[in-house]
């Protein structure tokens, strides 16, 4: 497995432009089953994750084609379903790879797909999608690790939906199951994440009418059938976040090109809490630490517009270097604190109590994170080790990071040209 080796204590300065977004990018390439015109996406990441999603895709009757004139320009044309089985060698690899059933149900009548893979940070269930499914009509089985969903003789029909919990993948699945269903769909309770937006966006270039994406309640009308469109994938907001405390933690300064602040939701106004600056730019923002330092800030992870779960270990490296303590408690996920052992290893001072860590800051008296050999448990994690080694004294080893390729699309390239020495090792 590759490694990357990471000399730290150098600012990073210059500009550095965020990707196209990965938790967009995976539903929006599931939706291109849904119709038998040609969809064409742009700012495609190069993504392990991306590209698993294409196989997928592809397995199913999706032909993609890079096109020329820019990159992660991509045209995908499903003429045909080819089958409506998503199998266990491709969806072990990536949870996201269950957002096919619904595009299989909504076009094919029938889905079976494996049940999905992915980081091991909680046991994420997938019964708010296949509720919401059966709400629509499908008939669920599950037997030896797969999902089989069947919708009824005419079709998925238009039902009220109540999620439990603002899932963001449940609320992808039905947007799309939804869409060519009979009747109204509304669903309450639904997730707000801007991904959610953005895959509506696609939808409803593609000839959907939808209503509310972005708000707790969604109004999906259903319609015939869908056609060819073009969209352009929104910006990677965790991309963004995870650069925004690379600049915090190493007391730089950087230009980040692409990126939006609005899609930070609270994780902004806990940033500028911890001490970080913000200027907007013409083509995005500058972000630079105030004169006094980063301060411990105390922060807890809640859906959209909270702050993001997938920034929870990146903050909690960005606390370490902080002057005084601070409290980071997980919500989303229980599994998620894998990378205080690693930080540790560093130097850094964490004690976990249930579901929060009380991180001890270092900042008045200087780094305290030292250089050493540490394993990536899972995407997030793997990156906020990087962060840390960016700011270590000495050199820090990681491995396993074949995690950082599924979400960060040439990481070390852009961290190298802002001033990181990072290399990566075959």
């Amino acid at each position: 497995m590759d490694r990357l080796l990471i000399t730290g204590g150098r600012k990073l300065e210059g500009t550095l432009a965020i990707s196209g977004a990965k938790n967009a990018a995976l539903p929006l390439i599931a939706a291109t089953l849904l119709t038998g015109d040609t969809l064409e996406l742009r700012n495609v990441p190069e993504l392990a994750d991306v590209v698993s999603m294409m196989r997928l895709v592809q397995r199913l009757g999706v032909a993609s084609t890079y096109l020329p004139g820019e990159p992660g320009r991509v045209a995908f044309h499903c003429q045909e379903l080819l089958s409506t089985t998503a199998p266990y060698d491709l969806v072990r690899k990536m949870r996201a790879s269950v957002l096919v059933l619904g595009p299989l149900l909504a076009r094919g009548g029938e889905a079976i797909v494996s049940m999905p893979g992915g980081c091991a940070i909680g046991t994420r269930p997938i019964d708010l999608h296949l509720s919401g499914m059966e709400r629509l009509g499908a008939i669920i089985e599950l037997s030896q690790g797969y999902v089989t969903a069947r919708a009824p003789a005419g079709g998925l029909k238009g039902a009220r939906i109540e999620l439990t919990q603002p899932s963001v993948g449940a609320t992808e699945n039905l947007l799309m199951a939804a869409a060519t269903a009979k009747g109204t769909t509304t669903i309450i309770g639904a997730a707000r994440e801007p991904e959610i937006v953005d895959l509506a966006l696609l939808l409803s270039s593609m000839g959907a009418a939808i209503e509310g994406a972005g708000t707790s309640t969604i109004t999906i009308e259903g319609v015939a059938q869908l056609h060819g469109a073009v969209h352009s994938i929104m910006p990677d907001r965790i991309e963004a976040g995870t650069y925004v405390m690379a600049a915090g933690i190493t007391g730089g300064r950087l230009h980040i090109t692409g990126g939006d602040l609005g899609l930070l939701g609270g994780a902004r106004e806990k940033l500028e809490e911890a001490g970080l600056q913000f200027t907007d730019t013409a083509d995005g923002f500058a972000v630079s630490v105030a004169s006094e330092g980063l301060r411990g800030t105390d922060v807890m992870t809640r859906p959209y517009p909270g702050f993001p779960t997938d920034l929870q270990a990146q903050f909690m490296a960005l606390m370490c270097n902080a002057e005084g303590a601070s409290m980071i408690t997980e919500t989303i996920f229980e599994n998620r604190f894998m990378h205080v052992p690693e930080l540790a290893r560093m130097g850094a001072q964490i004690t976990i109590h249930g579901g929060s860590a009380l991180v001890r800051g270092q900042g008045a008296r200087g780094t305290t994170l030292r250089g050493a050999p540490v394993m990536a448990t899972d995407l997030r994690a793997s990156v906020s080790l990087v962060l840390a080694a960016l700011a270590a004294e000495g050199e820090t080893e990681i491995n396993r990071i074949y995690h950082l390729d599924r979400g960060y699309e040439h990481l070390e390239q852009k961290l190298q040209a802002v001033g990181a020495c990072v290399e990566r090792i075959p």
